[in-house]
């Protein structure tokens, strides 16, 4: 039930909607300081703009033209798989994306004068918006809506101007402590990479560690004198034994970002064959990675359970008491070795793009001693936690966003304005 002065209102009642140019390809400029950028439904991401991969269009241009021309504070939609893993990509238009012209296939969003922008822009950030959309869009080879769908979509506005303003500063203060945690955690990740990429290379060395500066060239760069440089096989086992009649044991995938997860409880589905006999069995305390796509990073560690299954299309090993297990994992997870298990892959004579343990056993990895190889991997687990610490903070920052746009941005809880304004209402 909406306050009795406000409005359940279209958004097409309160938009000017406007859908871009479709500018021809053919005609596209190599971009200079004459050149304008051309906004795609490609450069549109949840909550931003990116121009890594930008289309140019030369200037002056048609007067026709104008009109396609971008604002600061423009609500931008890309209508083409408007729905990914990340959210609905929707964002707002900042100074520093300007100038730029709308392309086909991109809404571009702004208030009428009865309406406050940025009360529009907080009402699109909404689950409910999102929602909205994912009932609407056509399933095609390529998923898209329409500009009706959008007008479609049903919302609470304050009658008064002023209301508006004030929840949407409020909201907008959310927003601002959002990206401040989100430039730390990406400020904290990058720094955690770069030492990981100095430490687990030898580059640099921990206090306490003999480093006698003299270095030992191998295909893949220098490490200390003091390192061994060992073959993975030299110091690690394959695993393959499979579950045959046993005991079933929780299904386990491997994931590019998260490691080994529980299938059933990440994928909230089955995805795995009903018929686990010929699965392997990944005892804990193993390392296992995906045989075809460990070049996009998809290794992990089994500490989950004390047995789980993993599928035949993935390869299992162990190591022996000259590794520190955390020490391998961080080593194998740099960006650095993703390389390396491509390189393996195009030099395989696998036809189907894998890296079996043939091949990925011949592989050399930098060891130090055990213990310095503790240190390493303690010293990377404390960034870890930093990063993990950031990343809970962030989490909740936007679990109390939301609660708070559910409750302002449909008059559960109303805002209190200075007497001035009250008066207007």
């Amino acid at each position: 039930m909406l306050p009795k002065d406000w409005l359940q209102i279209s958004a097409g009642e309160c938009t000017e909607l406007l859908t871009g140019h479709a500018f021809n390809s053919q005609h596209y400029a190599e971009p200079n300081a004459s050149t304008v950028r051309l906004l795609r439904g490609d450069n549109v991401v949840p909550g931003s703009l990116r121009w890594d991969d930008a289309k140019h269009w030369a200037t002056p241009y048609a007067k026709q033209l104008q009109r396609y021309e971008m604002r600061q504070g423009d609500i931008v939609i890309a209508m083409d798989r408007p729905l990914v893993g990340a959210g609905l990509k929707c964002s707002v238009v900042k100074q520093h994306d300007l100038p730029c012209l709308l392309v086909q296939r991109v809404a571009r969003l702004r208030a009428k004068s009865h309406v406050e922008q940025g009360y529009l822009t907080q009402l699109f950030q909404t689950r409910q918006f999102s929602q909205h959309l994912k009932g609407q869009k056509t399933e095609t080879a390529v998923p898209h809506i329409s500009p009706n769908d959008i007008r479609d979509f049903q919302l609470a506005l304050p009658s008064n101007l002023h209301e508006q303003r004030r929840i949407a500063h409020i909201l907008s203060t959310w927003d601002q402590a959002i990206a401040t945690t989100e430039r730390l955690l990406a400020n904290s990740r990058h720094q955690k990479m770069l030492l990981s990429q100095q430490v687990l290379t030898g580059k640099a060395r921990l206090a306490g560690f003999t480093a006698s500066g003299h270095k030992r060239n191998t295909p893949y760069g220098s490490v200390p004198v003091e390192w061994d440089y060992p073959r993975i096989g030299d110091v690690a086992a394959e695993i393959s034994e499979k579950l045959g009649d046993s005991e079933p044991h929780p299904v386990l995938s491997c994931t590019k970002h998260h490691g080994l997860v529980d299938s059933l409880k990440y994928f909230k589905k089955q995805v795995f064959s009903l018929n686990t006999s010929t699965y392997k069995v990944a005892p804990r305390g193993c390392f296992v990675y995906a045989t075809n796509h460990i070049d996009e990073g998809s290794i992990g560690y089994q500490n989950l359970y004390d047995a789980g299954l993993i599928s035949p299309m993935y390869t299992i090993f162990k190591t022996n008491d000259k590794v520190v297990d955390a020490y391998l994992f961080a080593l194998l997870k740099t960006e650095h070795y993703r390389q390396i298990f491509a390189s393996a892959i195009n030099a395989s004579v696998d036809r189907r793009g894998s890296l079996r343990w043939k091949d990925f056993q011949r592989i050399h990895i930098p060891l130090p001693s055990v213990e310095e190889q503790q240190a390493i991997a303690t010293m990377l687990a404390q960034g870890g936690r930093e990063v993990a610490l950031i990343k809970n903070q962030l989490d909740l920052l936007r679990e109390e966003k939301s609660a708070l746009m559910s409750q302002l941005l449909t008059g559960k809880r109303r805002v209190r304005l200075p007497a001035d304004e009250a008066a207007h209402a």
